[in-house]
């Protein structure tokens, strides 16, 4: 086991175009960090440095003390998972998992004990005499990370390794992934564009942009603290309600109007914000997340009311997703509109429905999150409680959380 470190990293290809810029990260012996973005933002080409996949332009990767810029992939023992699975379809489950250990001539009976671990801690133990075409999605993926397992290498990479896998597979993978990265121990790096699969994995979370780091940390503190617009619509689903709110006094505290209504800030979130002060008359991107939002009918909360117009109701069982329309101004820049969605196909499209006019001026979408004993429905009018202590709030001109 080792830490990796990436110190000042880029990656520029011969076209001239950068991928990764100046990313440094430590990843400590033994932590299981996920890389996250949109497609494009850097994150599998930074983990193919690592494995010697990808040349580095300039900076270094170190792995265990070692920099290892001009090692071959071989030399940095390191394995990787993929997600097509990379299996001999001529070979066995046990030859599939055993067949790097045995490209290194490591003696047969230490061969055989390995794989029967492997294979005991993945749930392979009767499947070892089968052939890759006999098994399922989620058996094949297990054959790969036991091919990975059994060399004990210093640090796991994983590319997107669920991606193939149907919805239901996928969740249950997740849990079996980060069930034997903690069993084993090993340093593992875990590239997705899936925030939900970097949320409920990773020790630490890193959230990438057009190649640069945007925000490091544990998953919790990232959704809790984004750092920037970008890392609050992006991290979260259904995404961060962001729309544009001017700070005003209001007595002896302040208050952030958006559109025809008002939301006081309590005294505990300025104290905690003392730069909000310097807002006093100017406006901010105003975040609330959808779980902070609740239909009035059915609250015992006597908090802050906002009101609007039901668009579209999600009952999903446990919770209805509820689509609610006020005046206000969304929050269209490009920080915004890049996170809330992951296809790039879409960048446009998203940024033309979140910023426009339906009819009678600039109206905004609050998605909340509703007890499913709500009996809202489209076309009615409808109060929503607030939870006005979990408000966030960011600078429109350098998108970074005040």
């Amino acid at each position: 086991m080792a830490e990796v470190v990436f110190d000042k990293v880029d990656k520029v290809y011969d076209n001239d175009v950068q991928a990764v810029h100046d990313l440094s990260l430590e990843i400590p012996d033994g932590e299981f960090v996920v890389l996250v973005g949109p497609s494009g933002c850097g994150k599998t080409t930074a983990l193919r440095m690592v494995a010697g996949l990808e040349e580095i332009t300039d900076g270094t990767v170190a792995i265990g003390g070692r920099v290892v810029n001009d090692l071959t992939p071989k030399e940095r023992d390191i394995a990787m998972v993929f997600q097509n699975y990379a299996l001999y379809p001529h070979l066995t489950v046990a030859d599939n998992i055993g067949f790097g250990l045995r490209l290194r001539k490591t003696p047969k009976a230490e061969v055989k004990q390995r794989i029967e671990w492997a294979a005991k801690l993945l749930g392979l133990s009767a499947y070892l005499t089968r052939r890759p075409k006999e098994l399922s999605g989620g058996q094949r993926q297990r054959v790969a990370m036991g091919r990975a397992i059994v060399r004990q290498p210093q640090v796991f990479l994983m590319d997107e390794p669920l991606s193939n896998l149907d919805a239901k597979l996928r969740v249950q993978m997740r849990a079996e992934i980060a069930r034997i990265q903690h069993e084993v121990g090993v340093t593992t790096i875990y590239v997705t564009h899936d925030q939900i699969e970097a949320m409920t994995m990773g020790d630490r979370v890193a959230v990438m942009r057009k190649g640069e780091l945007q925000q490091m940390a544990p998953p919790q503190k990232l959704y809790d603290s984004p750092k920037n617009l970008f890392v609050a619509s992006f991290i979260g689903s259904p995404s961060m309600n962001l729309v544009e709110a001017r700070i005003e006094r209001d007595g002896d505290g302040m208050a952030a109007n958006l559109g025809d209504q008002q939301l006081r800030v309590p005294d505990a979130v300025a104290r905690a914000r003392p730069a909000l002060a310097g807002y006093v008359g100017r406006t901010l991107a105003l975040g609330i997340r959808p779980e902070h939002i609740e239909d009035a009918s059915l609250s015992a909360n006597g908090g802050a009311r906002l009101r609007g117009r039901v668009l579209l109701t999600e009952a999903l069982g446990s919770e209805i997703l509820a689509h609610v329309e006020m005046r206000a101004t969304p929050v269209v820049t490009d920080d915004v509109v890049e996170g809330a969605v992951v296809d790039e196909q879409e960048h446009a499209i998203a940024a033309d429905l979140m910023g426009g006019d339906h009819g009678g001026g600039r109206k905004a979408t609050f998605v909340g999150r509703f007890d499913p004993a709500s009996r809202v429905k489209p076309d009615d009018d409808v109060e929503l409680v607030v939870n006005t202590e979990k408000l966030q709030f960011f600078d429109l001109e350098t998108g970074f959380a005040v």
